[in-house]
């Protein structure tokens, strides 16, 4: 029996532009990213050469209008191209979901002036951005956060510390949540900061788990001054504002979440087609077929859930509840999947010479980032069931 190995995905994508740009990615991913992706997160170094690649390329602003150096691309297509490149490498997908998060108080809710000012440069001008919203003691609870911003005049100076920040230290700009106001969601307003700004730095990045290549880092605001102009929206309208950029936020996450599950399923097809026992390759036993076809249902459903919310969104409909599902179902679709592929390998599975063992320990963390699988649970359920009894 002859086994064929992984396939290009089939992509329903709605313009010939969209295939070409998709094209263009999957070279570019080919060439520039998967080569050196094992080594690289190895040896934890962050490919800020790839983002100003990416930057230069014009897929660092993909969902967001030309008139100010954006994509105009519609969110099905954006997600699609956060897929191939998270299949490539984790650390660039997710980091291009977070630049384009940083990017979005801005772009949605900045004046027609910030737009024109600064988001030409943050979508194509070389740079790399951060999102502050989570802090040491509050990250589920965003809305107790207790950074701090002062008005004296025109100047805002800002106090407090940032939590588990993607980019925290590298990026030449952070999109940032702080307390103008009483506690509560209402007294929490938006601010866009510099990475240069005096007062403002980062500590050593966390050791973690997976993803070692991407510096995820506490930030510190110690007198931090601002103008202004730099406020995004109404004083007391960030918290709103943030609630929108993580509905979209997390539609990045389920796009990564099945471009590593994907990549698993291809190695775990590669293998299997490859490996012989007893006399014929192992994928022709049952058992392991069996785990393959479920593999690959659950990537095509994770697939479908999240465009369908993409596509709610590009038609200007509510999608909070969609986006959720995705991010719910992908990301718990991940981890299943590549704890298959490392078991589908067996022994090599285990081991640092194939990948899926990388993209087991990186899917874990997709659980627990832009709002944990738990708070998703939660977001669902108040939609389709109502807010709890107080």
């Amino acid at each position: 029996m002859t086994h064929p190995g992984p396939q290009p995905v089939e992509r329903q994508l709605p313009t010939e532009e969209a295939r070409d740009l998709l094209a263009l990615v999957r070279d570019l991913a080919d060439r520039e990213i998967r080569p050196q992706a094992a080594e690289e997160e190895d040896a934890g170094h962050f490919p800020r050469e790839v983002f100003a690649l990416l930057s230069t390329s014009g897929l660092l602003g993909l969902p967001y209008p030309e008139e100010y150096g954006g994509g105009s691309q519609p969110y099905e297509v954006y997600l699609q191209v956060l897929e191939e490149l998270a299949a490539a490498r984790l650390t660039v997908g997710l980091g291009v979901s977070v630049h384009t998060l940083a990017c979005h108080a801005l772009a949605e809710f900045g004046s027609k002036r910030q737009r024109t000012e600064h988001l030409p440069v943050m979508l194509g001008g070389g740079v790399l951005g951060a999102y502050c919203l989570s802090e040491p003691a509050s990250g589920s609870d965003a809305a107790s956060l207790v950074t701090r911003a002062a008005r004296t005049g025109d100047d805002w100076t800002i106090d407090g510390t940032k939590a588990w920040i993607t980019h925290g230290g590298v990026a030449d700009f952070y999109s940032v949540l702080a307390r103008t106001g009483d506690q509560g969601p209402r007294g929490i307003t938006a601010f866009l900061i510099p990475g240069d700004t005096e007062g403002l730095s980062a500590a050593v990045p966390e050791r973690k788990m997976g993803m070692k290549g991407s510096p995820t880092a506490q930030v510190h605001f110690d007198g931090v001054r601002v103008d202004d102009e730099r406020r995004i929206g109404d004083e007391g309208q960030g918290f709103s504002i943030a609630l929108a950029a993580l509905d979209a936020g997390r539609l990045g996450i389920a796009a990564c979440a099945i471009g590593v599950a994907q990549a698993a399923l291809d190695e775990g097809l590669r293998y299997t087609a490859e490996r012989q026992q007893f006399g014929r390759p192992i994928a022709d036993f049952q058992g392991l077929r069996f785990m393959l076809a479920d593999m690959a249902t659950q990537i095509e459903a994770g697939r479908s859930l999240y465009l369908t919310a993409a596509r709610l969104r590009d038609a200007g409909r509510p999608f909070s509840k969609q986006a959720a599902m995705a991010k719910l179902f992908c990301t718990d679709t991940a981890m299943r999947v590549t704890t298959d592929a490392v078991q589908l390998l067996g022994g090599y599975g285990y081991t640092l010479d194939f990948p899926v063992e990388r993209y087991m320990r990186e899917s874990k963390v997709l659980q627990i980032v832009e709002g944990t699988n738990q708070i998703q649970r939660m977001v669902i359920a108040r939609q389709i069931a109502g807010r709890e009894s107080r």
